[in-house]
């Protein structure tokens, strides 16, 4: 089981940026296969992009191009940079361990909010 605390959501004008982190407490954080998850008011949690501890990536199609996601593992930290936003990108974040099914997952952190205006 890990720990999660989200930061860096605001309000933003679309096409601006904003730069989330996730600070992971816990064991083993370096083997864990991490994700930037989302949920909009109304709709299902949904992953945003996934990194591996090597560092590969993966990422929604809604995002690929405007998401960019990394981590450093000395430093437990995970960060998902988003550029050229837009009103479809508001959203709680959430960070956590890659889960196939996020409805099953139950340590979820309290997210950071985001807020994309037209």
């Amino acid at each position: 089981q890990v720990h999660v605390v989200e930061s860096g959501g605001g309000l933003v004008q679309a096409g601006g940026s904003l730069r989330l982190s996730c600070s992971v407490s816990g064991s083993a954080f370096n083997v864990y296969l991490m994700a930037w998850y989302r949920q909009a008011p109304g709709k299902q949690r949904e992953l945003v992009a996934a990194i591996a501890s090597g560092g590969s990536t993966n990422y929604a199609d809604s995002v690929k191009g405007r998401f960019t996601i990394s981590r450093d593992n000395t430093k437990n930290t995970v960060w998902l940079q988003m550029n050229r936003l837009k009103p479809d990108d508001t959203a709680v974040y959430y960070c956590a361990p890659y889960q196939a099914v996020p409805t099953k997952y139950d340590y979820w952190g309290q997210g950071t909010q985001v807020t994309v205006s037209s």
